[in-house]
């Protein structure tokens, strides 16, 4: 009974964890591709015109320097919050916390994850 009630335990938090690699993902589609790129590279339809570039979310040196309180602070507050471009814009006002939560798992997925 215990092993029944083990693998149901696992399988709901195995189902809640792709739930939210999933809502990373369709957020960041929404809120990030613009500036970021469909592919996290910094090179969305935006970028040519930005006087400073967006960061490349598949740079695994350069995000692995950045804490996970540090993301989730830039994208509740915006750029100017972590001392970084003013043009990142805060999307406090637009997310809930589980949803930068989220985010800030799917930008780990970018740049640590390689295939």
């Amino acid at each position: 009974m215990k092993t029944l009630l083990l693998a149901a335990t696992l399988s709901l938090v195995s189902a809640a964890a792709l739930a939210a690699a999933d809502s990373g993902k369709q957020l960041y589609a929404v809120y990030c591709t613009q500036c970021h790129g469909v592919a996290g590279n910094g090179k969305g339809i935006n970028a040519a015109q930005m006087a400073v570039q967006p960061r490349d979310h598949t740079d695994t040196k350069e995000m692995s320097a950045r804490t996970d309180e540090e993301l989730f602070k830039v994208i509740q507050h915006g750029g100017k919050s972590i001392n970084k471009s003013v043009l990142m814009p805060a999307w406090g006002g637009n997310l809930k916390d589980d949803e930068i939560h989220a985010l800030v798992g799917y930008l780990r997925e970018l740049c640590c994850q390689k295939n």
